[in-house]
Order: structure tokens, then sequence, then C-alpha cells
């Protein structure tokens, strides 16, 4: 059975050998970060395609066995080859979930932008629980996390959060979150204690290395403030003002950063995030243009929502384009995503 050409072997090994060169040269162990994400993503490919050689080779060797249990028509041996038969299914299993996350930065590092919508002191509040829901998946993944931004709201919630999320595979895992979420609940915010429906949108971006951006900034583009850098809750982490705003003009886009040592990093951070964010404009733009060159249909509707949460009058957690469901919201809200994120994931198979 010829597994290379369905598992993309020839691409793999390929990158692989492109990243060797890149490890082998001493001037990448100056930036430590590049290095981790090259050696992390290498040692992925490396595991990949030996996963596949050695799929390959064992179902060379299943064949084998059949051909042995048809002509000596041996029970024992026919038994050997049910069983292989199976290992192999699990195995192919495996690797099929492996290849969900074959998009161009799957293996990268993600921010994550959390904003209230629709709903006010509700919307901001449901913010807010996505922000924790979001922190409790990454520490339960093992995944480090670090708050470059969080503005809290006047009553409750929030205004905005980014987080910063690093692990092997993190943005592919992630950008099954993309989009609008829709919180239906007895709001505690007001008097009659009504049921609510409010919307947060969640923003995830790739947080590429500085050599796969092809973004340059104009200054006249840039407003730039400093503020003092804030915590959750809202409590100020800093005296001086470290933290960086920046607004890019033409765009509208504004990007905080509050995570690093010095105001000096604060900002280098914060216009590489820019720089990542106007990249990822710019690829959406091209999907866009050759969406409409093929004939395809393109959705106008940049807000509709990709999945419900409702708490009232029944519980029910529901991924609109996937269709995967479940009744366990609190579970869900605590950071139990995977389901949802495998679902999505594999429509792209």
């Amino acid at each position: 059975m010829p597994f290379g050409g369905v598992f993309d072997i020839a691409n793999k090994q390929k990158r692989a050998d492109e990243l060797d060169q890149q490890a082998a040269d001493p001037a990448i162990w100056g930036d430590p970060i590049r290095a981790q994400s090259v050696m992390r993503e290498l040692s992925g490919l490396k595991q990949a395609v030996g996963d596949f050689r050695a799929l390959e080779q064992r179902a060379q060797d299943a064949q084998l066995l059949i051909e042995l249990a048809e002509e000596a028509e041996d029970e024992d041996t026919a038994r050997e080859v049910g069983a292989e038969i199976v290992a192999l299914q699990s195995q192919v299993a495996q690797i099929e979930r492996e290849l969900m996350f074959s998009g161009k930065h799957d293996h990268s590092d993600a921010i994550i932008t959390i904003q209230p919508g629709a709903g006010g002191v509700d919307a901001q509040d449901w913010a807010e629980m996505l922000y924790r829901m979001y922190l409790r998946w990454a520490e339960a993944n093992g995944f480090k996390v670090s708050e470059m931004d969080f503005s809290p709201a006047e009553t409750a919630g929030i205004k905005n959060a980014t987080l910063s999320i690093r692990g092997d595979k993190v943005y592919g895992w992630l950008r099954s979150e993309k989009g609008t979420h829709r919180l239906v609940r007895m709001s505690p915010f007001n008097a009659g204690n009504s049921r609510e429906t409010s919307f947060a949108r969640v923003e995830v971006y790739p947080d590429l290395q500085d050599d796969e951006i092809d973004i340059e900034l104009n200054p006249a583009d840039l407003e730039i403030e400093t503020h003092r850098s804030r915590g959750a809750g809202g409590q100020n982490v800093q005296k001086n003002e470290s933290a960086i705003r920046i607004r890019h003009l033409p765009t509208g886009i504004i990007v905080t950063c509050q995570d690093q040592r010095s105001q000096t990093q604060n900002r280098e951070r914060a216009l590489h995030i820019l720089k990542v964010r106007l990249q990822e404009l710019e690829e959406q733009k091209r999907d866009a243009e050759l969406r409409q060159l093929k004939g395809d249909v393109v959705d106008a509707n940049f807000g509709s929502q990709i999945r419900s949460y409702v708490q009232h009058p029944y519980q029910l957690v529901k991924d609109l384009r996937s269709d995967y469901e479940t009744g366990n919201i609190a579970a869900v809200l605590d950071g139990d995503l995977t389901g949802f994120m495998e679902a999505f994931l594999k429509m792209g198979l």
C-alpha cells in the first residue's frame, strides 16, 4: 500500500532538509526563540517522516503475511494477519491525526485576542469567560502563556485581552477558535435576571518569525503611546510606563504589549505583532481575491458566529461549522476544547 503520496512525504522531507541546513548555521543560535522554533518543527517533521516510512514498511509486511496465509490456508497465520490489520488501522488513525496539522503555520506559536461584541456588560463578562477558558486550555496542555494585554471593563469583564501562547502546534489547534462566539444565559447584570444573548470575537494569529514576514512599516503610519502595565483584574503591575500601545493609522489596528521587561522590549514586540497582523490581513485579501477568481462564494459577514454556548433554557455547546456538540458546558468553559478543535481540523482532511 503506497502511503507516500497520501501523506506528502516528499515535501515533508524537503522541508526537513531545509531546516537541517538552518540548524547547521551557527548564527541561528544567537536567536534562542528562532532556534527553538526551528528545532521544534524539524523534530516534528523527522518524527512524521519516520512514522510514515515505518507504516509503509509495516503495510508491505502485512501484504506478505496475507499472501502466506492464503497459500498455506493456516488459521494461526490468518489470526496473526487479522491482529496486524487492526494494529495498522490504529497507526493510520494516529497519522491522520498528525495530518490535521498540515497548514503552513500549524506548528507555530500563537497570539490570541479576545474582545466583547454586542451585548453590553454581558458581552464584556463573556469575553473574560473566554479569556479564562483559553488560559485553562493552555495550562492543561502544558503550553507557556504570556499576557500581552489585559484591559478591564468598568463594571465587569474586559474590553480586550491578548495572550501569547507557546508550544508545539499551538496555532494549529487554536486556528479552530477564530470567529464570533455566542453565549445565551440568564444575565447576572440586570434586575429581572432575564435571558440575554451576548457575543465576543476571538482572533488568532501565528506568531511568525521575522524572516517569515514581508511587511515594511512606515513610521508616519504609527501612533505610539506608553502606559502602565496592568494585570488580570485591572491592577497596575508596574509603576513606570513600560507598556506600549501602537495604532496603525491606515488600518486602525491597535496592538498593546506589556509582557516584556522594558519599554524598549515591549515596543519591539508590539511592532513585531503589528507586522504579524498586517501579514495576516494581506494573506486574507489574497485568499479572498483567489476565491473570487475561482468563482467561489465569499461570506461577507465577517462577524458570523462559529459556536454557540447555551446555559438557558438548556445546556449545550455546538460548533456551527462541524456540528460537534456537548451538553457539558462547564467542562468546555474550563478548557476542555479538544473535541471541538479536532472536529474542525478533520474537516480539512
